[in-house]
């Protein structure tokens, strides 16, 4: 459950922290509004929204930070402690057990493909 709400949590931080990032303009746009493009007079002021935008990418990059220690440490929870070694023995088939089906005895069936040959 606690991991569902911090997945989403850090979903929408991400979105918003990715928004931030294109919000605010480059450092190249002020020279050109020194030069007569008339972007400097923002809503913001004289100034703009510089320090408005640095504060709020730098507090949303600092919660996406925190939720994705936070997700790896409760994952790492939940993970069974166990060998390589036991793993790999579980996955190999035993001896006794085969996974190759049987091709039927063409004389008990009355066909014309030719007889497997017998494993020995």
């Amino acid at each position: 459950m606690l991991q569902s709400v911090l997945l989403t949590l850090h979903v929408l931080v991400a979105v918003g922290l990715i928004a931030m990032v294109m919000i605010q303009h480059g450092r190249g746009a002020d020279a050109g509004a020194a030069f007569g493009s008339g972007s400097s007079g923002t809503v913001f002021g004289a100034r703009g929204a510089s320090g408005f935008l640095t504060k709020a990418t730098a507090l949303l990059g600092a919660l996406f930070f925190g939720i994705s220690l936070s997700l790896a440490y409760l994952t790492t929870q939940n993970i069974e402690r166990a060998s390589v070694v036991d793993r790999v023995e579980s996955a190999i088939p035993s001896e006794n057990s085969s996974d190759v089906p049987v091709a039927p005895d063409a004389l008990s069936t009355g066909s014309d493909m030719p007889v497997a040959p017998k494993s020995e």
